[in-house]
């Protein structure tokens, strides 16, 4: 039995019900699915590849700067307006495109700060469109992060946006305490280390204002986690607390499950072995992944520039000969791919590091 066994859309971009089917198998067998930030349709490619492979299911997102790039930086963001464009541009690609794999596929949106809401709304006016027509959201799941803002605004702004999307049996992530590091603009760097770990009634008091809509939500409660790759020692994790927030919401809702509540490690570049699995044996169901993947597709093209220099530095004339073209050289189609390869092995590590390897 796999994955598949258990989703009514064995392949392709899974919805509804069928992602809450995934994290509760992810659950029960003990391991956790990557999220890849992806900027481009070649990192689109690059995930899809290392999952197929690997014979795993995977959730690509789009921060809102990535979901920019994918609409093209000279686009005007004004409004967030290339955001919401690229959002919608990733997302019907990589619909068009997942099938094509033979893997289940979560779309999701990642980070999105209280200045940056209307990025949200838009992505959801989308969703709603696309459900009226197909009768289900255009995206798998959204974040909505205003960890930044206090506890009681953060949940009841939280419960607002999750009662828009559970219309559409539409999955939301939310975050309580803060992940440290900086990402898209949003500098979390000299916040008092006391933020960056949750408390378990913090975390439950999330579990009683979303679970009355819809089982359909998870939490990324801080325990340490920091965006960015750092040295050893310098970020000081502890998943274990993730189990004290597992433990207290059982006690209190007297669930039968052995995890009540579908748990996000973010930060995930540059963790230990250790992290993950106590953070996976605690409940956690999805890694955020990025800043590895970044420097994974830098270094195939890097690589191949580098060893390839003496045939890129004209369209003709390489070592080979004066009269020499070097357009097989330079083609994008070659360098471009060198990346996407590189990126891939980076994410097929990371599927074997999260116990995420045949599992369809």
């Amino acid at each position: 039995m796999g994955v598949q066994d258990v989703l009514s859309r064995k392949t392709g971009v899974i919805v509804g019900d069928d992602v809450r089917r995934l994290f509760d198998y992810a659950q029960e067998k003990g391991f956790a699915i990557p999220a890849i930030n992806v900027t481009s349709s070649s990192t689109v490619v690059a995930a899809l590849e290392a999952a197929r492979d690997s014979k795993a299911p995977i959730i690509l997102q789009v921060s809102q700067g990535g979901a920019a790039f994918f609409a093209g930086k000279g686009v005007d963001n004004k409004n967030q307006e290339a955001s919401i464009a690229g959002a919608i541009a990733f997302a019907h690609y990589a619909r068009s495109l997942a099938p094509s794999y033979n893997i289940p596929v979560v779309l999701h949106s990642d980070h999105c700060a209280k200045k940056l809401l209307p990025w949200l709304d838009g992505m959801l006016d989308a969703d709603e469109a696309y459900y009226k027509i197909h009768g289900e959201p255009l995206f798998s799941s959204h974040m909505i992060d205003l960890s930044e803002e206090d506890h009681a605004d953060n949940i009841a702004e939280t419960k607002r946006y999750f009662q828009r999307a559970a219309k559409m049996n539409q999955w939301l992530e939310m975050e309580i305490g803060i992940t440290g590091g900086e990402e898209d603009g949003v500098d979390n760097t000299g916040v008092d280390s006391s933020r960056l770990y949750t408390q378990p009634e913090e975390v439950f008091a999330v579990y009683e204002a979303l679970a009355p809509i819809s089982p359909n939500f998870s939490i990324a409660a801080a325990f340490g986690n920091v965006h960015g790759v750092y040295k050893p020692g310098n970020v000081r994790l502890h998943p274990e607390l993730l189990g004290k927030h597992q433990v207290y919401a059982k006690e209190q809702t007297k669930s039968s499950k052995k995890h009540p509540l579908y748990l996000v490690f973010h930060g995930g570049s540059g963790s230990e072995q250790s992290d993950f699995d106590t953070a996976i044996k605690n409940g956690v169901v999805k890694v955020n992944v990025d800043t590895d993947c970044q420097y994974a597709y830098l270094t195939g093209i890097r690589d191949y520039i580098l060893n390839k220099k003496d045939y890129l530095m004209s369209s003709v004339g390489n070592p080979d000969g004066e009269d020499k073209p070097n357009k097989k050289y330079f083609d994008p189609r070659v360098w471009v791919r060198e990346g996407e390869k590189t990126m891939s092995a980076k994410i097929t590590t990371n599927l074997k590091i999260f116990h995420n390897v045949n599992t369809l």
